[in-house]
């Protein structure tokens, strides 16, 4: 057998803007953090999800048992490691940081 290829799978562009745009609006108003609760708490509720989708919930919530501190969490958010790729990966979990978004 052979070894699994890992792909590489780039972020978007657009995707990777909007991220460090809600890293922004995170750190200038570090109360916008109960948007995203809130938003884990609606996904949470339903009841058919994607279960990648069930782990970056689960991720995020690891991030805010951890710590309050906002430069935490968004270096958390921005990190390039499992937990950073799995949170970026669904920016409907940052649905409303952003006032156009």
């Amino acid at each position: 057998m052979h070894p699994r290829k890992h792909r590489h799978r780039p972020t978007s562009k657009l995707n990777t803007t909007f991220i460090n745009q809600v890293v922004e609006e995170l750190r200038a108003d570090p109360n916008k953090v109960s948007i995203i609760q809130e938003n884990l708490e609606q996904y949470r509720a339903q009841t058919h999800l994607k279960r990648g989708f069930l782990l970056a919930i689960e991720r995020f919530d690891w991030v805010f048992e951890a710590s309050k501190d906002i430069d935490f969490i968004c270096q958390q958010i921005l990190a390039d490691d499992y937990i950073g790729n799995r949170l970026r990966r669904y920016p409907l979990l940052f649905k409303g940081v952003i006032n156009n978004a």
